[in-house]
């Protein structure tokens, strides 16, 4: 069993739960057990969302700092690609998800929550990328997450000067999507990713998919991912449940085939 995250589920969503007190450091265990937690709620049929949280004070304070401090440029350039992919694997998951924020924020605690769909923030919630104030830039996505979420010019801004927004401006550049009383934040989020429950899944993960990758190409090459995706879905049971419960004016029921 994970030490520092698990899986607790409430119906058809699951929370992946980061536990490591006090601040949620994500240390290189913390990161292999969020990547196999990320995995495990992706398969999972009896999922339809996800809630990330960190508990009532802290989301996460970022990667464990005491744990880099020895580290050489070989050792960092053996590391680096694992710790990207545990976040890699977050935003791969095929379904909603949505971070509950409460607390800090910071280095890879702000680039954990730039992999969710949604981000929901407690109003005592602070964001940032740090990472220069240490001689270093964020490495775990945020110099290409951010940028892609609150455009260049904002996200330079956060990584070069290192400074920590609060939950007003977070969402005044689109940084999060709600702000939220603290002590609401995970019901908040639990209920968001509710909305999803029962829904059609595959169309969900398409839409996912469609959106997510047609963003790193141009135009006319996201067109034709959607065009896949949208074609594909009509050897869905769950489409022709949909479209046949339109014209027949009942309640669609989506089975996930």
């Amino acid at each position: 069993m994970a030490e520092f995250v698990r899986v607790e589920t409430g119906g058809r969503v699951a929370t992946i739960r980061l536990d490591r007190p006090k601040m949620n450091a994500l240390n290189g265990q913390m990161q292999e057990e969020l990547g196999a937690c990320a995995r495990q709620v992706d398969a999972d049929p009896d999922v339809d969302a996800v809630v990330i949280y960190g508990g009532e004070r802290v989301f996460a304070a970022g990667v464990d700092i005491k744990e880099m401090a020895g580290m050489t440029y070989a050792d960092m350039a053996a590391h680096s690609g694992e710790l990207q992919a545990c976040f890699t694997a977050v935003a791969k998951i095929g379904k909603p998800v949505v971070a509950a924020i409460t607390g800090y924020a910071l280095g890879g605690g702000c680039e954990l929550a730039l992999c969710a769909d949604f981000r929901i923030a407690g109003e005592g919630a602070r964001l940032g990328q740090p990472e220069i104030s240490l001689g270093i830039i964020p490495g775990a996505g945020g110099t290409q997450r951010l940028p892609r979420l609150i455009g260049p010019a904002r996200a330079k801004d956060l990584i070069f000067t290192g400074r920590h927004v609060d939950a007003a401006e977070a969402l005044a550049i689109g940084l999060v999507d709600k702000v939220v009383l603290d002590a609401d934040v995970y019901a908040q989020a639990v209920a968001l990713a509710e909305r999803f429950a029962g829904g059609p899944s595959l169309a969900l993960r398409a839409a996912k998919l469609a959106v997510d990758h047609g963003l790193e190409v141009d135009l006319t090459t996201g067109l034709d991912i959607e065009r896949l995706h949208f074609s594909a879905l009509f050897a869905t049971e769950d489409a022709h449940a949909g479209l046949r419960a339109f014209t027949e004016k009942t309640k669609p029921e989506f089975t996930g085939r």
